[in-house]
């Protein structure tokens, strides 16, 4: 059992901490939340955030935010939701256990991406390529199949840490439909529970690509 329980209460209210009860106070009263008889329970995503928000120590944090994840108790996506919606104040922690978070999750489904390919018998495309129009870099993409001109992306819009991430996101999907670059995006839940139809994605691009013109693009590794 923890020592101190934490209830959250408007801002306005003046009330005291007592026994084992501590107050937080906040402008964000959460909107969704679980009753259990006449208690009512932030969700995770909730509880996860102002928890570390109080934490100093970044091993303490990464613990309580990857064991989150891994009960799942809640997603990635939730808790950058909470990061980005939450106060900034003493985010930092949170904000770096979770970048680390995100990348190990990251690396893992681009692996489960060529996994799933290399036992296709689909063209391999090039992983993590860079794609250049002259001097103008496009877009590194986890793969890359030049001759069809068709990048395949992990999707990491839930994962969004920093607020210029989506900006980035934007700019890059925009810079890759100019030059008439075929985007396929998964989820890394798709790629690990539904791999026939990330693979069927895939085989029809390709075959739709077939016979059109290559792309006036280059390619670096």
């Amino acid at each position: 059992m923890p020592e101190f329980i934490d209830v959250l209460v408007p801002v306005t209210w003046q009330r005291r901490d007592t026994g084992f009860v501590r107050l937080r106070r906040t402008r964000r009263l959460p909107g969704e939340f679980r009753d259990f008889g006449p208690l009512r329970y932030a969700l995770a995503p909730r509880a996860v955030g102002d928890t570390v928000r109080g934490m100093s120590i970044l091993r303490e944090v990464r613990a309580v935010v990857a064991d989150a994840v891994q009960r799942r108790r809640c997603t990635l996506g939730e808790l950058v939701a909470e990061l980005n919606e939450g106060a900034r104040r003493d985010s930092g922690l949170f904000r770096l256990a979770l970048s680390e978070v995100v990348a190990g999750s990251r690396s893992a489904a681009e692996a489960d991406l060529m996994n799933l390919l290399a036992k296709s018998g689909l063209p391999m495309p090039l992983f993590n390529a860079e794609i250049w129009a002259d001097d103008e870099f496009i877009a590194k993409p986890d793969g890359w199949y030049p001759e069809f001109g068709i990048a395949i992306e992990v999707d990491s819009t839930e994962w969004h840490i920093l607020p210029d991430d989506h900006e980035r996101d934007v700019a890059r999907q925009t810079r890759m439909g100019k030059h008439l670059i075929v985007v396929l995006r998964f989820k890394p839940h798709q790629i690990r529970t539904q791999p026939a139809d990330v693979l069927s994605q895939i085989k029809d691009a390709i075959e739709r690509a077939r016979g059109r013109p290559r792309l006036k693009v280059g390619t670096a590794r």
